[in-house]
């Protein structure tokens, strides 16, 4: 590693479908259960961070959107830590290149996510997985990551891989086995299609650590899920991924979102992280549904407000202008919907009567359009550049 070293990297978004919440130790951040989930395209969704390494730095310091942040909270260390340890290692066992010198320079991190922040939209995820993978590249390691990111955030791990990613609960109690891996290349389902329904872009009110804590001393239905429900899904989920059902995959999909959801009741205190539209959109999912008697669109919630809304390619259109419909924008129309381009065409009196909702304005803020993320950068399914000389970059550093 050389001072004056500057890598900018960006890594994705991921939806989980069997979704983690839950961990059987706070401190390495393992999991009740097993979870899969879907990798999305960083066109639309991403986070870009950009470290810096010089011998002028006088401590380590991080910038996330544009603000400093506290360096010390005890994930951020976990990882710059693991990340040092592993690059001393590879200097120890013999690279000439990655000498141990550079590795006492403090770096300066900065962070910049695309999508609103801790809304329930996975940039926890994006966030530590774009970290650790841009540290590798800054202190030269290599190999098996996601370990790392888990440490940061259970579900970064995940997006360290493009496609279909499952996380492996694993049986160790050093958590060397309960790592990420890739179920079915981003390649793999090219019909289908994602929609981000933005309800509420704001900070949400419980986090999901806290939430999940207070879930697992408190919640008979998390450890009835864990234990007897989880294992059965993930192999259903990822039978429907391999065969490309998305009947089965759309059907998997909302009961785990609702049984997630349900957990949350069950906690004690109880959690909401659905908003009265969020319950709107599921209406509005299974009447569509129901009117076309096949599951031509899927609903999953993470931790927000907010609806991921998984279906094909050839019912994206329809399925937009329904959405349009029924939660219309009374102002700035233009920007309601985000990303990959979809065609206008127009929605039946009888699909409309068949929902039979009342129309709700401004319900949702604006709709991001993507997809899976598509090869094109290297097997993590992360990207990243290196420069190196003058400290000149874009970003808040001093």
């Amino acid at each position: 590693m050389l001072d004056g070293t500057v890598i900018t990297c960006s890594a994705p978004v991921n939806i989980a479908v069997i979704k983690y919440w839950g961990k059987r130790d706070d401190e390495l951040i393992l999991p009740v259960n097993s979870s899969l989930s879907v990798t999305l395209h960083q066109d639309q969704l991403k986070t870009t961070t950009t470290i810096a390494c010089s011998r002028d730095f006088q401590e380590d310091r991080i910038w996330i959107n544009g603000r400093e942040e506290d360096i010390n909270q005890s994930r951020l260390q976990s990882c710059l830590r693991e990340m040092r340890r592993l690059a001393r290692k590879r200097s120890g066992d013999g690279d000439p290149a990655h000498g141990v010198a550079g590795l006492s320079h403090k770096v300066h991190i900065c962070s910049v996510n695309n999508f609103p922040t801790a809304a329930g939209l996975a940039s926890s995820a994006s966030g530590y997985a774009c970290l650790v993978y841009t540290l590798s590249r800054l202190f030269g390691v290599e190999g098996e990551l996601s370990a790392v990111a888990r440490q940061g955030s259970g579900s970064a791990c995940r997006s360290m891989y493009g496609g279909f990613v499952q996380w492996k609960i694993g049986e160790r109690a050093d958590g060397k086995d309960s790592l990420a891996e890739q179920v079915q290349p981003e390649t793999h389902w090219p019909e289908l299609r994602v929609l981000v329904l933005v309800v509420n872009a704001q900070r949400k009110h419980i986090g999901s650590t806290s939430g999940m804590q207070t879930s697992v001393k408190t919640s008979s239905l998390l450890k009835h899920r864990a234990e007897c429900l989880v294992s059965g899904q993930m192999d259903k989920m990822m039978r429907a991924i391999n065969t490309k059902d998305f009947s089965a995959f759309g059907e998997l999909t909302m009961q785990d979102s609702n049984q997630f959801h349900a957990t949350c009741l069950d906690t004690y205190p109880p959690i909401f992280y659905l908003s009265d539209v969020s319950r709107q959109i599921i209406n509005l999912v299974h009447c569509y549904n129901h009117h076309y008697r096949e599951i031509k669109v899927a609903y999953t919630f993470d931790a927000g407000p907010n609806a991921v809304i998984f279906t094909l390619q050839e019912h994206l259109p329809e399925f937009v202008q329904v959405v349009r419909y029924f939660f219309p924008p009374e102002s700035n129309e233009e920007q309601f919907l985000k990303g990959l381009s979809v065609d206008s065409v127009p929605v039946s009196e009888s699909l409309k009567a068949a929902i039979g909702m009342e129309p709700v304005a401004n319900g949702i803020s604006y709709i991001i359009s993507t997809k899976v993320k598509v090869p094109g950068s290297s097997m993590w399914g992360l990207s990243g550049t290196l420069a190196t000389g003058n400290l000149l970059f874009m970003g808040p550093f001093p």
